[in-house]
């Protein structure tokens, strides 16, 4: 799909791209989204520059994904997508600043694109430049991340109120409320992981475009700005090690109580098992079959044996109590 975005007084407008050939040279920012090769080709056209494929996009050297080619600067980070759902996931999206014009190829749609779309759509600067949206785009892109950690660390805290401070009968531990826990953890995990990869693959480009600028008539508040998106980026991804810190000392902490939980059964099981020898000492003596014993003569033998098999299974029990060994 191919979006093509014209300044219109102080909004910027999506214009009609029915006719490839001809589209309007007043674009600042050109959006691919899951491009056709048709698409490619026009887009090639227009900006005078090479679409990278989808494989492109994926490498990870940092040189295929920062360069400058006949002019033009490609950019390729690593944005978040489905944050809020069970499943999140990493894309890698490409810009391309030509000239002042700004090129996006993606395969998935991160929510800051939306964002942006919607924002400049009610209102932008006058004269604006696909280097203004350019910035927009990593501003929201970095937001959006924050929003993500932030969110996190609030779950994190939440799972760590449940494993600590458990209420009423969540004390007594279970193996369905752990394994729930456990899959919280490791989604949180998984999720802080892909969130501090976004932010490096934005903080290397925010530094790119920084560079870059250093020979260009960039305006003040925007070299300004820049500087704040590269403070931003240090703190967001501190945070982010912070926070993997704690997912992982909560996941110890986890593990530790399902230990502590397990040694309690077995030690249940020690107890009872020494509670219940001596009755069943008892029980061998008495079930023997030998010609001569005295005590199958006694009148109250049955009730005399149940009673010193009950004393025999107390007894433990009271000493060990006060032992406080239970």
């Amino acid at each position: 799909m191919l979006s093509v975005f014209v300044p219109s007084e102080t909004s910027l407008k999506k214009a009609a791209t029915a006719d490839l050939a001809a589209l309007p040279d007043g674009a600042v920012w050109i959006d691919l989204m899951k491009p056709t090769a048709e698409e490619d080709h026009a887009v090639e056209r227009l900006a005078g520059i090479a679409v990278p494929t989808r494989e492109d996009m994926q490498e990870i050297e940092i040189s295929s994904r920062l360069y400058i080619e006949n002019g033009a600067r490609y950019m390729t980070a690593t944005l978040m997508c489905s944050s809020d759902s069970e499943n999140p996931r990493t894309t890698a999206v490409t810009f391309i600043l030509a000239g002042h014009r700004l090129v996006t190829v993606r395969y998935d749609a991160p929510k800051p694109f939306l964002l942006v779309e919607n924002k400049l759509a009610r209102g932008c600067p006058a004269g604006i430049t696909g280097e203004m949206v350019l910035m927009e785009l990593l501003d929201a892109v970095i937001d959006r991340n924050a929003d993500i950690l932030e969110r996190a660390g609030a779950d994190m805290d939440a799972i760590s109120h449940d494993i600590f401070e458990p209420d009423g009968a969540a004390r007594t531990g279970h193996a369905k409320r752990y394994s729930d826990i456990l899959i919280a953890i490791g989604r949180k995990g998984d999720l802080t992981s892909k969130v501090r990869e976004s932010l490096v693959s934005v903080g290397r480009v925010v530094t790119f475009v920084t560079a870059a600028i250093d020979g260009a008539k960039w305006s003040k508040d925007m070299r300004e700005q820049l500087k704040t998106m590269q403070r931003d980026v240090i703190s967001l991804t501190d945070h982010a090690s912070f926070l993997s810190n704690k997912i992982t000392f909560v996941l110890d902490a986890m593990l530790g109580v399902v230990n502590l939980e397990q040694n309690n059964i077995i030690k249940l099981f020690s107890v009872m098992a020494v509670v219940l020898m001596p009755p069943t000492l008892i029980a061998s003596i008495y079930g023997m079959n030998f010609k001569i014993m005295p005590e199958l003569e006694w009148q109250h033998g049955y009730p005399i044996a149940l009673a010193m098999m009950v004393l025999a299974a107390v007894l433990p029990y009271v000493f060990f109590t006060w032992k406080r060994w239970l």
